[in-house]
Parts: C-alpha cells; structure tokens; sequence
C-alpha cells in the first residue's frame, strides 16, 4: 500500500515538475521566429504571380476561430501542444506539392526550417533544463523522506 502511494506521489510531483513550461527557448526565441516566418510568407504572398481567377474574399473559408478559442482557455501545456501541432500542420502542408504555386522554393524552404524549429523548440519547453532540475529536486525530497522509513524498519530487527 505504501508502495502504491510512492509511486502516485512521486508520478505527481514529476507530473507537476514537467510541467512547468518556462524554458528559456519560449522567453527569447519564440517571437524571433514567429517573427520571421510571418515576414517569410509575407514575403510569399508579395513575389506571387498567383492569382485568385476573381475570387471574392467571401469565398476564403474560414478558419476553426472555435478550437483557438477552447485552445485559449486550456491549460499551459495544452496551450503548448495546440501550438505545437498547429505548427507541424502547417509544415506538412507546406511540404506538399505546391508546384503550382509561384513561390520562390528558396523562400518556402526557410520558411519550413523556421516553422520546423518553432514546433521543435516549443515541444523542448516541457523538458527543458529547468523542469528536469525541478524533477531531480523532487526525487531528491523523496528520497530523503524515504531513508527514515527504511532506518526505522532496520531498529526493529
């Protein structure tokens, strides 16, 4: 029983220590390439010979505001998950034949790279070095309260 209750314990405390979704990653580099890939496909959509062949902006289909808005009141991980396979969404997307499209291939591709290190650097953020160095302090607290309990079985015998 006490075993069960270890492990549930310390499942939690590594649960909560990973978590934590503050990584250095998140604070600095985030918006530098969030920032880039905007400039990127904006730079796409200005060199593009595409043309719309007289589509209204009516005829655009809308996109799923309801999953940002479920996604917006979530939990900081959830947050981050979301985040995250949007971003791979649009990478596989991207990395289908869009011959027809007049993009420069050399744009598209930093494009990919950058939107691929987004999700990459996002996906680090729930075990980066400080959640793991939360997660040693947590199994060091267990393992200090566990050596009493061992001593105290070795008195008795």
């Amino acid at each position: 029983m006490l075993h069960r209750v270890f492990f549930v314990c310390l499942f939690l405390a590594l649960c909560s220590a990973a978590s934590s979704l503050s990584c250095s990653w998140m604070d600095h580099k985030f918006r530098q390439f969030s920032k880039n890939s905007l400039d990127l496909i904006d730079t796409m959509a200005k060199n593009s010979t595409n043309t719309t062949g007289g589509a209204e902006e009516d005829d655009t289909v809308t996109f799923p505001s309801d999953l940002y808005s479920q996604a917006s009141k979530a939990s900081a991980e959830d947050k981050l998950d979301f985040t995250v396979q949007v971003l791979e969404e649009v990478v596989r997307l991207f990395e289908a034949d869009h011959s027809s499209a007049s993009w420069q291939e050399s744009t598209v591709e930093n494009f990919l790279n950058i939107v691929t290190r987004q999700a990459e650097g996002l996906r680090s953020c729930g075990h980066s070095a400080e959640a793991w160095e939360l997660i040693r302090k947590e199994i060091t607290t267990h393992l200090l309260r566990t050596d009493p309990l061992v001593s105290s079985l070795l008195k008795t015998n």
